[in-house]
Protein backbone atom coordinates (compact mmCIF):
# COMPACT_ATOMS: atom_id res chain seq x y z
CA UNK A 1 0.00 0.00 0.00
CA UNK A 2 3.15 2.15 0.94
CA UNK A 3 4.49 1.24 -2.69
CA UNK A 4 1.27 2.32 -4.48
CA UNK A 5 0.67 5.58 -2.22
CA UNK A 6 3.84 6.91 -3.43
CA UNK A 7 3.91 6.14 -6.96
CA UNK A 8 0.80 8.27 -6.79
CA UNK A 9 2.73 10.98 -5.12
CA UNK A 10 5.61 10.78 -7.57
CA UNK A 11 3.12 11.28 -10.09
CA UNK A 12 1.43 13.85 -9.34
CA UNK A 13 5.00 15.80 -8.32
CA UNK A 14 6.10 14.88 -11.73
CA UNK A 15 3.22 16.23 -13.36
CA UNK A 16 4.13 19.73 -12.25
CA UNK A 17 5.14 21.92 -15.20
CA UNK A 18 7.67 24.16 -13.93
CA UNK A 19 9.04 25.12 -17.56
CA UNK A 20 5.43 26.63 -17.98
CA UNK A 21 5.30 28.37 -14.30
CA UNK A 22 8.56 29.63 -14.74
CA UNK A 23 8.21 31.25 -18.31
CA UNK A 24 4.93 32.75 -17.59
CA UNK A 25 5.71 33.97 -14.21
CA UNK A 26 9.21 35.26 -15.33
CA UNK A 27 9.04 35.78 -19.48
CA UNK A 28 4.97 36.49 -19.80
CA UNK A 29 5.47 33.69 -22.07
CA UNK A 30 3.20 30.31 -22.96
CA UNK A 31 5.83 27.86 -23.90
CA UNK A 32 2.94 25.58 -25.10
CA UNK A 33 2.02 28.30 -27.79
CA UNK A 34 5.40 29.64 -29.02
CA UNK A 35 9.05 28.54 -30.14
CA UNK A 36 8.88 24.49 -30.02
CA UNK A 37 5.56 24.44 -28.11
CA UNK A 38 6.89 22.41 -25.44
CA UNK A 39 7.66 23.19 -21.75
CA UNK A 40 10.86 21.56 -21.27
CA UNK A 41 14.15 23.65 -20.22
CA UNK A 42 15.34 24.03 -24.15
CA UNK A 43 12.50 25.89 -25.15
CA UNK A 44 12.26 28.21 -22.08
CA UNK A 45 15.47 28.75 -22.49
CA UNK A 46 15.09 30.06 -26.56
CA UNK A 47 12.01 31.87 -24.95
CA UNK A 48 13.47 33.46 -22.12
CA UNK A 49 16.65 33.44 -21.96
CA UNK A 50 19.69 30.73 -20.67
CA UNK A 51 19.33 31.42 -16.80
CA UNK A 52 15.58 30.42 -17.08
CA UNK A 53 16.00 27.61 -18.98
CA UNK A 54 18.75 26.44 -16.05
CA UNK A 55 16.03 26.97 -13.61
CA UNK A 56 13.67 24.92 -15.35
CA UNK A 57 16.46 22.22 -16.16
CA UNK A 58 17.04 21.81 -12.49
CA UNK A 59 13.50 21.83 -11.52
CA UNK A 60 12.74 19.08 -13.94
CA UNK A 61 16.12 16.76 -13.17
CA UNK A 62 14.93 17.16 -9.51
CA UNK A 63 11.16 15.56 -10.56
CA UNK A 64 12.85 12.30 -11.71
CA UNK A 65 15.94 12.46 -8.59
CA UNK A 66 13.44 12.91 -5.46
CA UNK A 67 10.78 10.32 -5.94
CA UNK A 68 13.69 7.73 -6.69
CA UNK A 69 15.86 8.67 -3.63
CA UNK A 70 12.85 8.62 -0.90
CA UNK A 71 11.57 5.95 -2.61
CA UNK A 72 15.02 4.16 -1.49
CA UNK A 73 14.43 5.13 2.07
CA UNK A 74 11.30 2.39 2.17
CA UNK A 75 12.24 -0.37 -0.82
CA UNK A 76 15.38 -1.73 -2.70
CA UNK A 77 13.29 -3.58 -4.81
CA UNK A 78 14.42 -3.26 -8.40
CA UNK A 79 11.17 -3.86 -9.79
CA UNK A 80 9.29 -0.57 -7.31
CA UNK A 81 12.26 1.54 -8.24
CA UNK A 82 12.11 0.74 -11.73
CA UNK A 83 8.05 1.65 -11.50
CA UNK A 84 8.92 4.80 -9.66
CA UNK A 85 11.02 6.11 -12.51
CA UNK A 86 8.55 5.27 -15.32
CA UNK A 87 5.92 6.29 -13.22
CA UNK A 88 7.93 10.21 -12.73
CA UNK A 89 9.05 10.14 -16.51
CA UNK A 90 5.66 9.50 -17.47
CA UNK A 91 4.01 12.27 -15.22
CA UNK A 92 6.82 14.28 -16.79
CA UNK A 93 5.79 13.68 -20.54
CA UNK A 94 1.66 13.08 -19.65
CA UNK A 95 1.23 15.68 -17.18
CA UNK A 96 -2.37 15.79 -15.41
CA UNK A 97 -2.34 19.41 -14.84
CA UNK A 98 -1.29 19.89 -18.75
CA UNK A 99 -4.52 17.52 -19.87
CA UNK A 100 -1.99 14.22 -20.68
CA UNK A 101 0.44 16.96 -22.80
CA UNK A 102 3.91 17.45 -21.22
CA UNK A 103 7.77 17.94 -21.99
CA UNK A 104 10.08 15.01 -23.48
CA UNK A 105 11.33 13.69 -20.55
CA UNK A 106 15.01 13.84 -20.84
CA UNK A 107 15.76 16.22 -17.56
CA UNK A 108 13.54 14.06 -15.38
CA UNK A 109 15.22 11.13 -16.58
CA UNK A 110 18.91 12.22 -15.66
CA UNK A 111 17.65 12.85 -12.56
CA UNK A 112 15.49 9.41 -11.93
CA UNK A 113 18.60 7.31 -13.20
CA UNK A 114 21.17 9.53 -11.10
CA UNK A 115 19.41 8.60 -7.75
CA UNK A 116 19.73 4.84 -9.45
CA UNK A 117 23.62 4.89 -10.59
CA UNK A 118 25.32 8.11 -10.40
CA UNK A 119 28.21 6.66 -12.60
CA UNK A 120 26.26 5.04 -15.20
CA UNK A 121 24.35 8.15 -15.52
CA UNK A 122 27.48 10.16 -15.51
CA UNK A 123 28.87 8.71 -18.17
CA UNK A 124 25.67 8.71 -20.83
CA UNK A 125 25.28 12.77 -19.69
CA UNK A 126 29.35 12.45 -21.47
CA UNK A 127 27.53 11.06 -24.67
CA UNK A 128 24.96 13.95 -24.24
CA UNK A 129 27.36 16.77 -23.64
CA UNK A 130 29.67 15.60 -26.60
CA UNK A 131 26.70 15.39 -29.24
CA UNK A 132 25.41 18.88 -28.40
CA UNK A 133 28.47 20.18 -28.66
CA UNK A 134 30.00 18.67 -31.80
CA UNK A 135 26.36 19.03 -33.74
CA UNK A 136 24.71 21.95 -31.78
CA UNK A 137 21.47 19.94 -31.32
CA UNK A 138 20.04 19.24 -27.99
CA UNK A 139 17.68 16.50 -29.39
CA UNK A 140 20.67 14.53 -30.57
CA UNK A 141 22.56 14.89 -27.66
CA UNK A 142 19.08 13.79 -25.41
CA UNK A 143 18.94 10.50 -28.17
CA UNK A 144 22.47 9.79 -27.36
CA UNK A 145 22.04 10.17 -23.73
CA UNK A 146 18.61 7.84 -24.02
CA UNK A 147 19.85 5.42 -26.20
CA UNK A 148 23.27 4.61 -23.51
CA UNK A 149 21.47 4.47 -21.08
CA UNK A 150 20.85 0.83 -20.84
CA UNK A 151 24.41 0.10 -22.25
CA UNK A 152 25.87 2.11 -19.03
CA UNK A 153 23.41 0.55 -17.03
CA UNK A 154 24.64 -2.77 -18.19
CA UNK A 155 28.96 -1.62 -17.90
CA UNK A 156 28.36 -0.57 -13.90
CA UNK A 157 26.53 -3.56 -13.15
CA UNK A 158 23.17 -1.87 -13.04
CA UNK A 159 21.47 -5.06 -14.16
CA UNK A 160 18.33 -4.58 -12.80
CA UNK A 161 17.48 -1.17 -14.37
CA UNK A 162 18.27 -1.95 -18.01
CA UNK A 163 15.10 -3.43 -18.65
CA UNK A 164 13.32 0.53 -17.47
CA UNK A 165 16.11 1.67 -19.21
CA UNK A 166 15.55 0.14 -22.34
CA UNK A 167 11.32 1.22 -21.65
CA UNK A 168 12.45 4.99 -20.97
CA UNK A 169 14.41 5.39 -23.87
CA UNK A 170 11.75 4.19 -26.45
CA UNK A 171 9.83 6.60 -24.81
CA UNK A 172 11.93 9.43 -25.51
CA UNK A 173 12.52 8.34 -28.90
CA UNK A 174 9.15 8.64 -29.68
CA UNK A 175 8.71 11.68 -27.70
CA UNK A 176 11.52 12.97 -30.50
CA UNK A 177 9.89 11.27 -33.57
CA UNK A 178 9.84 15.30 -34.88
CA UNK A 179 12.81 15.72 -34.09
CA UNK A 180 14.56 12.78 -35.85
CA UNK A 181 12.68 13.77 -39.20
CA UNK A 182 14.07 17.37 -38.82
CA UNK A 183 17.13 16.03 -38.47
CA UNK A 184 16.82 14.20 -41.37
CA UNK A 185 15.70 16.72 -43.14
CA UNK A 186 18.74 18.79 -42.14
CA UNK A 187 15.92 21.32 -40.84
CA UNK A 188 16.29 20.44 -36.90
CA UNK A 189 17.17 23.94 -35.39
CA UNK A 190 20.51 24.05 -33.31
CA UNK A 191 21.27 24.90 -29.87
CA UNK A 192 22.94 28.14 -30.68
CA UNK A 193 21.87 30.01 -33.83
CA UNK A 194 24.78 30.70 -37.06
CA UNK A 195 25.40 33.72 -37.30
CA UNK A 196 24.44 34.81 -41.05
CA UNK A 197 27.15 34.74 -43.67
Amino acid sequence: MLELCWLIITYLMASFPFGLLVAQAFCGIDPRTAGSRNTGSTNVARLCGFGYGVVTLVLDVLKGFLPVILGTAFSHSAFFLSLVVLTAILGHMHSIFLYGKGGKGVATTIGAFLALSPLGTLFALIICVVLIATSGFVSLGSLGLAASLPVFMLLTGNFGFIPVALLVAVLIFVKHSENIARLKKGEEKPWVRKPRA
